[in-house]
């Protein structure tokens, strides 16, 4: 019985911990030109804070579809933001007004007419291994 009861403690706490997977499949990249950036956001305070990423991934960029893959995201609520950074340069290029000049998108939303969506919009469950499709604006 003991041994029993240990052995279900020890799944409890695994599965308190499940790590999952998310890929990232990024449509409509224009061109082969520099890396497809992903910023994975886990709340309200951090979203589009360049110093508050979760998790981060890269790729170079495929014209047409890039896939980046971001690994060990327990269980929760997150946002993604996603740019193609076309001069490889690691920063997303802004006008003097802070509009982007490189194509920008994020997780179920898109740029409003005077500035980026919230992290409530951008927001979804992850349970499991998930995959998500973002279009490249």
């Amino acid at each position: 019985m003991k041994k029993i009861i240990s052995s279900f403690l020890i799944l409890m706490v695994y599965a308190g911990f499940s790590q999952h997977n998310l890929s990232l499949k990024i449509e409509g990249v224009p061109s082969n030109a520099g890396a497809i950036c992903a910023a994975v956001y886990k709340d309200h305070e951090s979203f589009l804070k360049f110093d508050k990423v979760y998790k981060m991934g890269s790729k170079k960029a495929t014209e047409g579809n890039t896939i980046i893959q971001i690994n060990d995201i327990p269980e929760g609520n997150y946002a993604v933001a996603i740019f193609h950074d076309e001069n490889g340069n690691d920063v997303l290029d802004t006008n003097m007004f802070g509009i982007p000049k490189e194509a920008v998108a994020f997780s179920k939303a898109k740029m409003k007419m005077f500035g980026p969506p919230r992290f409530d919009e951008c927001a979804f469950k992850i349970v499991a291994n998930t995959e998500i499709t973002i279009v490249l604006d």
